[in-house]
């Protein structure tokens, strides 16, 4: 009697396996084409093969009690991509596509930040530093669990959605980004999150390293770095490593007819 096959592993990187054999095909994903207009280029893409990334939506970042705030950077900048997000997010969710946030979230005893990375959040060694606890509510800096390392609230989750912490400006250095956009099958990333020039950048780039197809949503990302630093991520994304969209043209693209 043939034993029934049970599945391993995640779709689509599944196997089905019993007692004698292994079935390593693979099913394929349903393709969902659409057609996305970009600033430089008309898209031709599977939102089946696609994934968004919404990077550092944290209240250090973006809340005004946060890190940031207290050093006296002015984060209403930081706070622009939430009303977009709002709409896109239940959008993306609903064709299917997953949502994967990737925040700082840093172990309580900090052995994987070395001296440089203390540097850029406490450059005297005298302020509010990783780790430290804010003056304004005593949570402690970007540290997992925290609220301080927390989405806004004004972002709610779906049980649906992915969490990956980082411990770097690029996502995907020493986390398992990489491992579970494979398993999933995505090769298409959407980027959203603050600070553009930065964290969204630097795994924007890692990204396009690894061989995915990179789209910034430009309405979902901002940054509180001068004016030219945002000019200089979009110029770089458009002419290096990607495509430049927003949030509208998202929309547009769902409603269309399958190409």
């Amino acid at each position: 009697m043939n034993q029934a096959l049970r599945t391993l592993g995640v779709a689509p990187n599944a196997w089905t396996v019993n007692h004698e054999n292994a079935d390593i095909t693979r099913p394929p994903l349903n393709p969902q084409p659409a057609i996305l207009a970009t600033e430089t280029k008309i898209l031709r893409l599977d939102w089946a093969k696609t994934a968004i990334l919404v990077i550092d939506m944290q209240n250090d970042f973006c809340h005004p009690d946060g890190w940031l705030a207290h050093i006296g950077v002015d984060v209403t900048p930081a706070r622009q991509p939430i009303e977009p997000l709002q709409m896109l997010l239940p959008a993306l969710r609903n064709t299917g596509i997953p949502v994967v946030w990737v925040n700082w979230g840093n172990r309580p005893d900090l052995l994987n930040i070395s001296a440089n990375l203390h540097h850029v959040y406490n450059p005297t060694g005298e302020g509010v530093g990783l780790g430290h606890p804010l003056p304004s509510n005593g949570e402690k800096v970007l540290m997992k669990g925290s609220w301080a390392a927390a989405v806004v609230d004004e972002l709610p989750h779906s049980p649906s959605d992915i969490h990956v912490d980082k411990y770097r400006m690029s996502g995907f250095f020493s986390t398992p980004l990489d491992s579970i956009l494979r398993n999933l099958g995505r090769t298409t990333l959407l980027f959203a999150g603050v600070n553009a020039d930065q964290c969204v950048m630097a795994t924007l780039q890692d990204a396009n390293f690894l061989g995915y197809d990179c789209i910034l949503v430009k309405d979902c990302t901002a940054t509180t770095s001068p004016e030219y630093c945002w000019q200089a991520t979009l110029y770089n994304v458009k002419q290096c490593f990607g495509f430049v969209t927003d949030s509208q043209s998202i929309f547009k693209a769902f409603e269309s007819p399958n190409p």
